[in-house]
């Protein structure tokens, strides 16, 4: 099989696996890739996480950790780089057109689950029709986005959280899945599933749900910071350019005013978009020249990562294209 029937297969099945997403949205729970990763997450992290902490390095517990994230990684990697490997043979034995088109089907159901447009679409803009009955019922819904207490939350406090929460998961469930699957195929999708969810699941920095993860989350979030670090940036400057108008020099600044080296980027460059201020107390500030967010900037913020999807696709088809092509030379 050429190179160049390769990278179309790669090509259609993304698009797919997006029509897919739009259609139908997520799997059954039970069928779900990324509840089964949560799933071993979730034991291993009994098993790795003490109960109490300290101030003082817990080396073991570190060690342990990143020896379960490991084999965690290299058990979805390899399983899903031998179903790929395998659907790649269908042309070969199937044709070039059957067992292609059926290669990138089969291909696309395996990568839509590393994707969550549509869930997240409707998830925040749910936040709005919901502050459009009572300020109660805006919060409850935001629960459904956030892990943070929202009980005290104002309502601009409440869109601002709905619009962090969109901004960060478009590149966490959508640009960095596409990112690594365009670089590593299927499993470079799939394992940075495994360590945005790793992260979500250890990377504390102190106490959570009656565990201690200040060393045995560590190695959780470093990885995700490496594996996010190029998409965060890529996803703030599609942002930028579908919004039109935005300094580089003053998202630069905006985004590093979060502690993390990642999240401030999408972050910072929606804030900037929608000309809005976004807060977390006593954490960050973004834009805060900015207004407060209304009732239209959450529909807003779903429109401006709706372009950015598209921007984000129609670049992917063609660096599939390029790096299969330059491969071939």
């Amino acid at each position: 099989m050429t190179l160049e029937l390769n990278a179309l297969i790669l090509a259609t099945a993304l698009l797919l696996a997006l029509a897919i997403d739009h259609y139908l949205g997520e799997p059954a729970t039970r069928w779900h890739p990324v509840v089964w990763m949560g799933n071993y997450l979730g034991w291993a992290g009994r098993r790795v996480a003490p109960v109490t902490g300290s101030v003082q390095p817990d080396y073991k517990a570190f060690s342990l950790a990143a020896l379960m994230w490991c084999a965690g990684a290299a058990i979805i990697y390899i399983a899903t780089w031998s179903l790929q490997t395998s659907l790649m043979q269908l042309p070969v034995v199937l044709g070039p057109v059957a067992g292609g088109l059926l290669a990138a089907l089969l291909l696309s159901l395996a990568l839509k689950p590393m994707l969550a447009w549509a869930m997240l679409r409707r998830e925040a803009l749910a936040v709005e029709v919901a502050l459009t009955e009572s300020l109660p019922a805006g919060r409850e819904r935001l629960r459904w986005l956030v892990s943070r207490d929202v009980t005290q939350l104002t309502e601009a406090q409440v869109r601002e959280s709905a619009i962090e929460t969109l901004a960060e998961n478009l590149n966490d469930s959508v640009v960095a899945p596409i990112f690594w699957f365009v670089l590593l195929g299927l499993p470079g999708a799939a394992l940075y599933r495994f360590a945005n969810t790793a992260d979500a699941m250890w990377g504390y920095p102190g106490q959570y749900q009656g565990r201690y993860w200040a060393w045995a989350g560590k190695w959780a979030a470093r990885a995700d910071d490496v594996l996010s670090w190029i998409p965060a940036r890529i996803t703030a400057v599609l942002l930028a350019a579908v919004a039109g108008g935005l300094s580089m020099a003053q998202l630069r600044r905006e985004a590093r005013r979060t502690p993390s080296p990642n999240s401030g980027w999408p972050m910072a460059s929606m804030a900037l978009a929608l000309g809005v201020s976004l807060h977390k107390p006593g954490v960050y500030g973004l834009n805060d020249d900015g207004l407060e967010p209304q009732a239209l900037d959450l529909p807003r913020a779903v429109a401006y990562a709706s372009k950015t999807l598209l921007a984000l696709v129609v670049i992917a088809q063609a660096a599939i294209y390029l790096i299969a092509t330059g491969r071939a030379a």
